[in-house]
């Protein structure tokens, strides 16, 4: 079957759908894009964008931490990706942890081989978050990374976790959960930005959705 792709434009469609105080969807996401149609989303990608102004490789700033959940909440199942440090068993300076946690319960942890620590003024860090849904398994995984400090991660299988799931699609995710649930943890004032710059949805029939809300999650919109 052909893939279609819909891409919703942040002032006008988009607008309308992420209508949440943080101008970012809540139930209206699925509602208006989705459940009108009884779609099912198998797979999401956010794409997220990381500026730093100048790093302290001395005291590993900054530290930034971005989640992302098949449900619409972090009580269950979610993934947190940590960019510069790893929190799991216990911290390491530097490198890249994918971590799936069940609300305040860690599960598992996946880091990336190269563990440099940011030192690289006007660093930018791009990367995918991505969920998906298949036979009865949901894996999250980081996907087309690109930085200096660690070149080029995801995909190889490293940053890679997966679960059985009863979950029968993905039509509970919110990307406001990413937003509100993301950021820098430590070091703020090292960081020129952090940005939530695209979402896309695959639906079991083939269809792309994208919305483009350019959300900054540093600093606060």
């Amino acid at each position: 079957m052909a893939t279609t792709t819909r891409v919703l434009r942040a002032r006008s469609a988009v607008a309308v759908l992420m209508l949440s105080a943080l101008s970012l969807v809540c139930p209206g996401w699925c509602d208006t894009a989705i459940a009108q149609d009884s779609t099912e989303i198998v797979r999401v990608e956010e794409e997220w964008e990381l500026v730093v102004s100048v790093p302290d490789p001395n005291s590993v700033g900054p530290q930034v931490t971005c989640v992302i959940s098949p449900v619409g909440h972090t009580e269950s199942l979610h993934a947190a990706f940590e960019i510069n440090y790893q929190s799991l068993p216990e911290f390491v300076p530097g490198g890249l942890q994918l971590q799936l946690w069940s609300c305040e319960h860690p599960l598992a942890s996946r880091k990336f081989p190269i563990g440099s620590v940011m030192q690289q003024p006007g660093e930018t860090v791009r990367w995918k978050q991505c969920l998906k849904l298949a036979d009865g398994v949901l894996t999250f995984e980081i996907l087309g990374g690109t930085s200096a400090t660690w070149g080029s991660f995801g995909g190889q299988g490293y940053l890679k976790a997966s679960v059985p799931t009863a979950l029968g699609n993905l039509n509970g995710y919110n990307p406001a959960v990413s937003v509100n649930n993301s950021g820098v943890s430590y070091a703020a004032n090292r960081v020129q930005s952090l940005v939530l710059r695209k979402v896309r949805l695959v639906t079991s029939a083939g269809e792309v959705l994208e919305a483009e809300p350019q959300y900054s999650v540093y600093p606060k919109q």
